[in-house]
């Protein structure tokens, strides 16, 4: 899976994308850590084993955090949320929320280390893997999307109980590797967060 620093960077990024009006240090730095949390479920897998990539990279923990944000902020006469921290305390809660799903979720997937998705209904993993290529001979080539017997196919290397996510916390052996930058592609990543963060105060500033 993509090292938690990837998966920071790319929290940023939906920061500068999406906070709009409340974007300042405090809400950015709110929107990188959740992109980081559903890494910590590698710590808890200590106490529990093989939870790494589960726990904490659920899809129901978003879903039901978003069901709680519509209804606190639409369905409700006085919003819990809008009450104590104003408009841009819900937008922020909305931002970090997909920087959670996408970066913090959303982007183990894509990876071979895979992710229980439906844990703890389900411990299996999955991984979703290919490739999209435009050829002159084969012509479009997509490998993300196949279907057998009628189901789509999603690549499994196992279960919670015969998979193990390597990490620096809970490593498969006994060598500890804290994962920062591995390639070319994540070093751009965190790059362009970098970059991006003073770039949009500038842009702000130009503006008023």
């Amino acid at each position: 899976m993509p090292p938690t620093l990837i998966n920071i960077a790319v929290g940023v990024l939906i920061g500068v994308a999406l906070l709009g009006a409340a974007f300042n240090r405090r809400s950015l730095a709110i929107v990188a850590l959740a992109a980081a949390v559903p890494d910590a479920d590698a710590a808890v897998s200590l106490l529990i084993p093989g939870t790494t990539n589960a726990l904490l990279h659920s899809i129901f923990i978003p879903l039901l955090a978003a069901g709680f944000i519509y209804y606190d902020t639409v369905v409700r006469d006085d919003s819990w949320l809008r009450a104590r921290w104003g408009r841009d305390g819900v937008r922020v809660a909305w931002v970090a929320l997909a920087a959670y799903a996408v970066a913090g979720i959303g982007l183990d997937l894509f990876s071979p280390e895979a992710v229980a998705v439906f844990y703890p209904f389900s411990g299996r993993y999955y991984a979703i893997e290919g490739r999209f290529v435009l050829s002159t001979q084969s012509g479009v080539v997509q490998t993300y999307i196949e279907f057998a017997d009628g189901w789509f196919v999603v690549d499994s290397p196992g279960t919670t109980a015969t998979h193990h996510v390597d990490s620096w916390v809970n490593p498969a052996g006994e060598e500890r590797r804290l994962r920062l930058i591995e390639t070319g592609w994540q070093a751009v990543i965190v790059m362009t967060a970098i970059a991006a963060v003073p770039a949009k105060w500038l842009i702000e500033r130009s503006d008023r």
